[in-house]
């Protein structure tokens, strides 16, 4: 637990150490320690700011790290959920086709109605795998819905 609270005072720094927060939060999920990311984000909602650059880091396990972490959260801190879904939706217009099917993917696991708006305007999207992800987003958030 020591890290644990080492981070957090951390966090009490000026916002110009913002960048230096982020990426200790990338390098401890890119190591494996996504238990105590979870606990940092339900002790210290200003972290869901970072969601965006954890998402788009170029590291494959930060990505996927990331997807882990929200969808844990959204059942041990669903109140926190419109934070991370206001930090995402941007995220959809990026011009990389694998940021915005992460996004996408990404909102069908958190299941917010009002997200079925911004998806179905990628299931015209130029790329296919795009459009398929949106897709199957609308349909799982539409099938928690019924």
């Amino acid at each position: 637990m020591k890290i644990f609270y080492a981070i957090i005072s951390t966090m009490e720094q000026p916002h110009s150490e913002a960048t230096d927060m982020q990426k200790m939060i990338a390098d401890y999920m890119e190591n494996g320690l996504l238990d105590n990311i979870i606990d940092m984000f339900k002790y210290e909602k200003t972290l869901y700011d970072y969601i965006p650059g954890l998402i788009t880091d170029e590291r494959l396990r930060v990505r996927i790290g990331t997807i882990a972490l929200l969808e844990t959260l959204k059942t041990e801190d669903a109140g926190s959920m419109g934070k991370a879904i206001t930090s995402l939706v941007p995220l959809l217009k990026d011009g990389s086709p694998l940021i915005k099917g992460d996004v996408a993917y990404v909102l069908g696991l958190i299941g917010d109605q009002e997200t079925i708006g911004v998806l179905e305007q990628l299931t015209n999207n130029e790329d296919p795998n795009v459009r398929i992800i949106a897709q199957e987003a609308i349909e799982d958030i539409r099938s928690r819905q019924s």
